[in-house]
């Protein structure tokens, strides 16, 4: 399989103090050799934040 599963976090809630969201995505291993950078909604902050890929 080329497609794997991979768990992104929160950048910012753990600076603030508070919990991190964490959302799961896929990403295409061949074409996608870094780590995945996403703009998603964080609900303890109530706000669109950066999430990145952590190690799964």
């Amino acid at each position: 399989m080329a497609r794997e599963i991979v768990i992104l976090e929160c950048s910012e809630a753990r600076k603030e103090g508070k919990r991190p969201s964490r959302y799961m995505t896929t990403r295409n291993k061949k074409t996608m050799q870094d780590k995945v950078e996403k703009l998603k909604y964080n609900p303890s902050l109530r706000r669109h934040t950066v999430h990145k890929e952590i190690k799964s």
